[in-house]
């Protein structure tokens, strides 16, 4: 039960954003949530949206460099340490966590990572009875 997640590789100056953002725009794709880390040169602007393989390939056919892949994503109730007991499991387990966001949606904490082995992960989390999403329940999480 994972998520797709795009990342995009896009040059660190003014307007090259707002590009990608209105091509994503065009194809009718809503996003869900973002980040972008930086580089003197470069930035990874990561992007979960409503249809990513219509998005990556949107992004792919226009020549950006985009690549898409899968991460996981867990709802938290919004309470102080939640996400500490989360990512407690993943390290008891010895997994790695590449990278990491989070947001609050419909009264829920949202974890979004990618590990060394998203399997592993997965089971862990589970035994540790965490709620994970699936892409098809990104929707459902809304704003109340």
């Amino acid at each position: 039960m994972t998520i797709h997640q795009l990342s995009i590789f896009i040059e660190n100056k003014a307007g090259t954003l707002v590009v990608i953002l209105r091509q994503l725009k065009e194809a009718g794709i809503q996003l869900i949530a973002s980040t972008i880390s930086d580089t003197v040169d470069y930035g990874i602007c990561r992007i979960i949206c409503s249809e990513p393989v219509k998005a990556y390939e949107t992004l792919r056919d226009a020549g950006v460099a985009v690549s898409l892949c899968e991460v996981i994503a867990v709802a938290l109730d919004d309470e102080p340490g939640r996400a500490a007991d989360a990512i407690g499991i993943l390290s008891d387990e010895g997994l790695s966590i590449a990278y990491l966001y989070s947001f609050l949606l419909g009264g829920k904490g949202v974890l979004v990572f990618r590990t060394d082995n998203n399997e592993r992960a997965l089971e862990a989390l589970k035994r540790g009875n965490l709620d994970i999403i699936r892409e098809k329940d990104l929707s459902k999480l809304t704003i109340k």
